[in-house]
């Protein structure tokens, strides 16, 4: 039975193989100058206005965090609306109760202030 997967195991195990050997390669190969312009984050060509170190706001995060919470609802909307009439009336209320569990909470980070952007 695992004989199906020799193949798929050799593939994996030749392109580990060639990955590491050319990192291996490269560290012994590869020129090991250091100088200041190359020691710091590229900005795109631009100069850098402030330290890459700065401390931001959680904001950020709690915006990241929802977004991606709301973008894997968007994913779950698609396949349902798909499927609408195959799922019959178990369907419908299922995913109502998702709706339903998502709007409470959109509403708790809404009276939290997690939209407000001040």
């Amino acid at each position: 039975m695992l004989e199906q997967y020799t193949g798929a195991a050799i593939m994996l195990l030749m392109s580990l193989g060639i990955a590491g050997g050319m990192v291996v390669m490269t560290s012994f190969l590869g020129p090991k100058r250091k100088f200041a312009d190359k020691m710091e984050p590229f900005e795109c060509g631009e100069s850098q206005l402030v330290s890459p170190h700065q401390r931001f706001s959680v904001k950020f995060y709690l915006v990241a965090v929802l977004f991606v919470l709301f973008d894997i609802e968007a994913i779950f909307f698609f396949p349902w609306a798909i499927l609408f009439r195959r799922l019959g009336m178990f369907g419908f209320i299922e995913m109502l109760l998702f709706i339903l569990i998502l709007g409470v909470g959109l509403l708790y980070v809404w009276k939290r202030g997690g939209l407000d952007w001040e």
